[in-house]
């Protein structure tokens, strides 16, 4: 037997072992699935929401499960990775498909859902995939009730908790009982939550020895216990086993039973309930288990974990999905210091900014962008020129492939390379840096409006919502604190429309904001701007802003930002056609700046190649060579000058 390793020497805090889905879920809240026109894709099962609920939650987190050969497991691996999930015991089954589950939100008590789970590959499960090595690198290891069904996943859930036993990993249990995963109901009846079955209660009884820690709702310890009546379920339970015991019971919030059970639930440990207003309450006992063990884990008295698990089940049925309705450790904080001046939590402003801006779909502490998205001006000079417009789109490519071939060189594998384009000329070119890791912004203001206008029609949600979710929205507004009431007003109401359409569609917004020519400017014209779109309830991830001259100017954004949103990205640097050892005066000033994460440059670095090649004085060879030589002058200028500064 090998010799146990101490708690405090692990690797990881956690495995979840079992389920690992795609959950579909319908966008049209109050209606039947059958009517259901648009769903949102979400991982899902219960092991991967406890996988990532627990690293949301700060904690050290694995998976193990199995995924299809397929776009949907990619998906799965690659949103896990996403969330700070170990994937490397996710296993790529090539023969099975992943789960699907299709689920929808009728009323405040009807959730109906449909597992898709026909010899599915996180079934396939198997002793092999289940090492030593790994069980013994956590300290605990969460096994679920659903796995346990059939002969091969139960064989390693099994084998897993053995070895959990041999190392001195604890063994949590998580009952999960869907009566349909046991083939007791129809596949129509995916909601059911309990149908009695002596087969099943007996089954469970075999796993309950052997755990230290068991949550589940009444009706699931019902099951386990093999009573409907809660506490004769929990004494049958605690008799087989010296686990702690917690006990779900929805609003009501959990109770747990450390040792024997008492004459009434009420007298178990508990901790503060939080009352919401229900909205679904599908994946609220994965976020419970989540915030129970983020607590559990860390040694926190059981009133605390109580706390934790309550509060993460109200985020839950708060919002819409499994997964991502989970907190993170910063909104959780927050919540318990602050509370919410509403029940409904998903209403709460400020606790969905902290959600959104503490999930965003990765870091992104450096951009260095090359920016084309420019239309009228290209379009200006191929009418001047004679060009025909047609040929812009070739630019851009072109433009794609200068900034590729200069960040290979410049950035030395680094993240940080980007670039901003547009859908009209630079479609292709988008189409090509999709999908690729870059980091993309894509404008969506009518060139030139003032008030402004957005490209594509009044109605910008409907717009974006085509876009790739990796696409950051970007949008120029030409703005002035001392602009006109009317003339501000209007343009304002258009920002937190922008602003509304970005977060329902989950894209990130860039607003760029540049004082028009003739108006005066001065060092805290920039700052008084971003206070007011911030008095609009306005949270940009990202500013895109010329260049501030002075130490002063900067020092009021960057004090304007930390007042209003500490959680912003931070501010790009625009060019506004300067001439390149101008630019790299101010460059080598926001270089200096915390608040300033790099820069999204466009005409510096292309304007004289294009007018070069629209005029057919160059060919397309020295239009790649001059803008790659541009653009890597400029990278290699910012790397230097924020090295200076760090060191």
């Amino acid at each position: 037997m090998p010799t146990q390793r101490g708690q405090t020497e692990r690797e990881l805090d956690v495995i979840s072992i079992g389920r690992s889905s795609v959950d579909l879920y319908g966008e049209q809240v109050g209606g039947r699935l059958e009517d259901m026109q648009s769903f949102a894709k979400y991982v899902g099962g219960c092991p991967t929401n406890i996988a990532v609920g627990t690293s949301r939650l700060g904690l050290r987190s694995a998976l193990l499960t199995r995924v299809g050969d397929e776009h949907m497991g990619r998906f799965i691996r690659e949103q896990l990775i996403r969330e700070g999930v170990d994937t490397s015991c996710v296993v790529t089954d090539p023969e099975r498909l992943t789960a699907l589950v299709i689920l929808g939100i009728r009323d405040k008590k009807t959730f109906p859902l449909i597992f898709y789970r026909e010899n599915c590959a996180d079934m396939a499960i198997c002793e092999e995939d289940v090492r030593e090595d790994v069980i013994a690198s956590a300290k605990a290891v969460v096994v679920s009730g659903t796995h346990f069904s059939t002969p091969t996943t139960e064989a390693a859930m099994r084998k897993a908790m053995r070895l959990a036993r041999e190392n001195g990993t604890k063994v949590v249990f998580d009952i999960d009982y869907r009566p349909v995963l046991w083939k007791l109901t129809g596949h129509g009846l995916g909601e059911e939550r309990f149908v009695a079955d002596g087969g099943v209660s007996a089954l469970l009884q075999t796993i309950l020895p052997g755990c230290d820690l068991i949550v589940g709702t009444e009706e699931e310890f019902h099951i386990a216990g093999g009573s409907t009546d809660t506490l004769a379920a929990l004494r049958r339970v605690r008799e087989l086993t010296g686990a702690t015991l917690v006990c779900k019971r929805g609003p009501m919030g959990c109770v747990v039973f450390p040792a024997a059970i008492p004459d009434s639930l009420e007298q178990g440990i508990r901790g503060p309930g939080f009352p919401v207003e229900v909205y679904n309450v599908l994946g609220a006992g994965d976020a419970f288990m989540s915030g129970f063990l983020r607590g559990w884990l860390r040694d926190r008295p059981l009133e605390e974990c109580c706390a934790f698990a309550n509060a993460c089940g109200a985020f839950a049925v708060s919002r819409h999905g499994c997964a991502p309705a989970i907190p993170t450790w910063t909104e959780l904080s927050y919540f318990l210091a602050n509370g919410s001046p509403t029940p409904r939590l998903r209403e709460d402003a400020r606790l969905s900014h902290i959600h959104w801006a503490t999930t965003r779909r990765r870091d992104w502490p450096e951009v260095m962008a090359f920016a084309i998205d420019h239309r009228a001006q290209l379009e200006a000079m191929a009418a001047r020129l004679g060009a025909d417009p047609a040929r812009i789109a070739a630019f851009k490519l072109l433009a794609l492939q200068a900034a590729q071939q200069a960040a290979r060189q410049a950035c030395d594998g680094r993240d940080g390379f980007g670039m901003l384009l547009d859908g009209i000329h630079g479609q292709d070119a988008l189409d090509a840096l999709t999908g690729t890791g870059a980091w993309i912004g894509r404008p969506v203001e009518l060139p030139g409006s003032r008030p402004l206008r957005f490209e594509g029609g009044p109605d910008i949600a409907v717009t974006i919502r085509e876009w790739p979710a990796e696409h950051v929205v970007k949008c120029l507004a030409f703005y002035h604190p001392d602009d006109e009431e009317a003339l501000r007003s209007e343009q304002e109401r258009q920002i937190q429309t922008l602003f509304a359409a970005c977060r329902a569609t989950n894209h990130e917004l860039l607003l760029e904001i540049i004082p028009p020519r003739g108006m005066p400017a001065g060092d805290d014209t920039i700052s008084s701007a971003l206070e007011r779109v911030y008095g609009l309830g306005v949270h940009p991830d990202w500013w895109k802003l010329p260049a501030p001259a002075s130490q002063e100017a900067w020092n009021s954004i960057a004090g304007t930002i930390d007042r209003h949103d500490p959680l912003c990205r931070g501010v790009l640097i625009l060019g506004l056609d300067a001439p390149e050892e101008e630019l790299k005066a101010g460059l080598a000033l926001a270089a200096r700046q915390p608040v300033c994460k790099g820069f999204a440059i466009g005409r510096t670095l292309f304007g004289a190649a294009a007018e070069a090649w629209l005029a057919g004085s160059i060919d397309d060879a020295a239009a790649v060579a001059a803008m790659e030589a541009a653009y890597g002058r400029l990278i290699a200028f910012w790397q230097e000058q924020r090295s200076r500064h760090a060191a």
